[in-house]
């Protein structure tokens, strides 16, 4: 069976939500009107003894002996139980945080026009609009969305990169060398944690895909019908999320059958482990569901990195970590057919997994788009 085109995806109209914020709409449009099944009800309130892990990064870089056995042993219990963690002195210039937060808003801040310059097409994730959406029906997300492919320069689109602001390129570029730096650095501990050497993972990806996401969520007269971004789990093998203060709490997770709100530390940097460390760690380090939700009078911003192995390479339970008390829950597969596999298929909470999973017979369906995920601009 041929690939379908990008052309003969059939997405409809899609309203700008920014748009739609500034018309006062008297009702919401019924395309972002969710099942009842699916709205928001108020997420679960933690106790702060079962807060989200906090892993303090300087003392895995510069701790004495004690102190990075015990953030090793944090580290472990974050990644095995919540998936989800906040890193605090993670090393990146909080100017930086600071730099594309401020870049990122100035380009939401432009005129619709100036912004449509640089059009995400439907079936692709590159450019300004709505990520995931492959029919005229689907419900939409509470949500605009730029992103742009950074690693390996192959993945780049450069009629995507827009000339406003005027600092915006040299802003990302800069920061998604500290986020790549960052991911490369908790990669290492992580194998340490899980009792592997520390390049395992830096020598199993090749030259590992990065990519950059702006997330922007404008307040919301009912956010009681809507969300911000479905429920999924991320296809990377790592996620670095960045909110600064000042806006309102729209990221939850789901936590033992629970939506669970994560509040942002002043400063901390939120890494959420995604499908591929998973499969990876034959299931120990799992993946988390999580969604986006939005505020009645506040506006959300967020930047969100995506670092994962490279599209050549095969990638499947890593043999240290199966035993037969642990046998191998996932296949081997090409980690470039699984990403082809997680971006043409919408958020349907972690069901793009089951693409990996050893009893999925019919996992290996051809994708329906022939171009790669982040799309092929040599």
């Amino acid at each position: 069976m041929a690939p379908v085109p990008i052309s003969l995806i059939k997405v409809g109209h899609i309203d700008d939500v920014q748009e739609l914020r500034k018309a006062k709409p008297t009702t919401i449009p019924e395309r972002f009107v969710r099942d009842r099944t699916e709205r928001p009800v108020p997420a679960t309130t933690l106790s702060q003894s079962s807060s989200i892990p906090i892993i303090d990064f300087s003392k895995l870089i510069k701790g004495n002996k004690e102190e990075f056995h015990n953030e090793i042993l944090q580290l472990a219990a974050a990644c095995e139980e919540w998936g989800f963690f906040q890193v605090i002195n993670h090393g990146v210039d909080l100017n930086l945080l600071e730099s594309i937060d401020k870049t990122a808003m100035e380009f939401f801040m432009l005129p619709l026009e100036e912004k449509q310059k640089y059009p995400m097409a439907p079936g692709t994730i590159q450019g300004y609009g709505q990520a995931f959406v492959f029919s005229e029906d689907q419900k939409l997300d509470w949500c605009n969305m730029f992103a742009l492919g950074i690693e390996p320069q192959y993945i780049r689109n450069p009629k995507l990169w827009p000339k406003r602001p005027a600092n915006f390129s040299e802003t990302v570029e800069l920061y998604s060398k500290e986020a790549r730096k960052l991911c490369q650095n908790l990669l290492k501990y992580i194998a340490i944690s899980l009792g592997l050497k520390g390049d395992v993972f830096e020598k199993l990806f090749g030259v590992a895909v990065q990519a950059i996401r702006m997330n922007y969520y404008p307040p919301c007269s009912r956010p009681d019908l809507v969300l911000g971004l479905s429920p999924h789990s991320d296809g990377s093998a790592l996620t670095v999320l960045q909110q600064r203060k000042g806006y309102s709490v729209g990221l939850q997770i789901l936590k033992d059958e629970k939506w669970v709100p994560v509040q942002p530390i002043p400063d901390a940097l939120v890494i959420n482990i995604g499908d591929s460390i998973e499969v990876l760690t034959n299931g120990k380090y799992k993946s988390v569901e999580h969604r986006a939700v939005t505020h009645k009078e506040k506006d959300r911003l967020s930047i969100v990195t995506f670092y994962a192995p490279s599209y050549d390479v095969e990638i499947g339970p890593m043999q240290e970590l199966v035993d037969e008390n642990n046998p191998c829950k996932y296949r081997r597969y090409n980690h470039g057919e699984y990403s082809k596999h997680y971006v043409t298929n919408k958020l349907q909470g972690k069901r793009t997994l089951d693409f990996a999973k050893t009893q999925a017979s019919n996992s290996n369906k051809e994708s329906p788009l022939s171009t790669p995920p982040w799309g092929n601009h040599n």
